[in-house]
């Protein structure tokens, strides 16, 4: 099969498409600019109410976009008509805590009453950033972001506890005060850094050895800039040792209709039935 390798899609649709048929499996950093993309949790439901606890308990790194009806793939507000199972280029399946394998697709492999969890994520802000002059190394280098486990302890919740994970980002200097101003207006994408330089600060060894996503230089006229990650959850999951969870490959996102501006400024989405998440 032909995998759209490289190729930059600027409409959700065409690419939840691409992904379905299983055409583009890459990193969804730099894809369809302009709209929200999300990270994917997916629990039975017996563990779903301590979960959105959890988030609700650590906003940073778990902001709530949706959350699906138990045994419901399909999302009713981020994107109508798009398949959890299908639309994501890959996922992480973990079997009581431990990740066994990555899969294209999760047809055939959930559980029927699983509880879909849809977590904001940064590369929305991204292009905030570039509009205003600030670069994204990764994505001009066609990388995923670095992404580090810290020392940042979360809220626990039931069996849910760990450390954050953050994302990195080389920015210059003189930028880095517009950069917390911006990202900060999208709580709802993890909003504004959770730290700033030094990375033994908050337990990162070595940034050359990201454990997740791709290593990217930081320059001397820059500093490194972290913020809370979506994929926290997966030290999360590890640590619960919950019998069967999924989640999105680290950097393969699920890619929303959602333009920026619908959550820019905004703490809480409403859910289809009108609640606040």
């Amino acid at each position: 099969m032909r995998v759209n390798k490289g190729k930059k899609h600027t409409e959700p649709g065409l690419l939840r498409r691409d992904i379905r048929n299983e055409m583009f499996t890459e990193t969804t950093a730099g894809q369809c600019p302009g709209y929200v993309q999300a990270n994917l949790v997916g629990l039975s439901g017996d563990y779903a109410g301590d979960f959105l606890a959890f988030c609700r308990k650590n906003r940073g790194p778990c902001p709530l976009l949706e959350v699906t009806s138990p045994g419901v793939s399909v999302p009713e507000v981020v994107a109508k008509g798009a398949d959890l199972l299908t639309d994501l280029p890959l996922y992480d399946i973990f079997v009581d805590g431990k990740h066994t394998e990555t899969v294209r697709n999760l047809k055939g492999r959930i559980q029927d009453e699983m509880v879909f969890f849809l977590l904001g994520c940064s590369f929305t802000f991204e292009r905030a950033l570039e509009a205003e002059g600030i670069g994204m190394r990764h994505v001009r280098e066609g990388k995923n972001v670095s992404m580090f486990r810290t020392a940042i302890p979360l809220s626990p919740s039931g069996p849910f506890s760990g450390e954050m994970v953050v994302s990195m980002r080389p920015i210059l200097n003189r930028s880095v005060s517009e950069a917390v101003l911006i990202t900060s207006r999208f709580p709802l994408a993890h909003g504004a850094p959770v730290h700033l330089g030094n990375p033994e600060a908050i337990g990162v060894r070595d940034l050359e050895k990201p454990d997740f996503g791709d290593p990217v230089h930081v320059a001397g006229d820059e500093i490194p800039v972290f913020w809370a990650c979506g994929v926290t959850p997966r030290v999360v999951l590890e640590n619960s040792r919950v019998p069967f969870a999924v989640m999105h490959h680290p950097g393969h996102m699920f890619v929303t209709d959602l333009a920026d501006g619908d959550i820019k400024d905004r703490e809480s989405l409403g859910d289809a039935k009108g609640r606040e998440l």
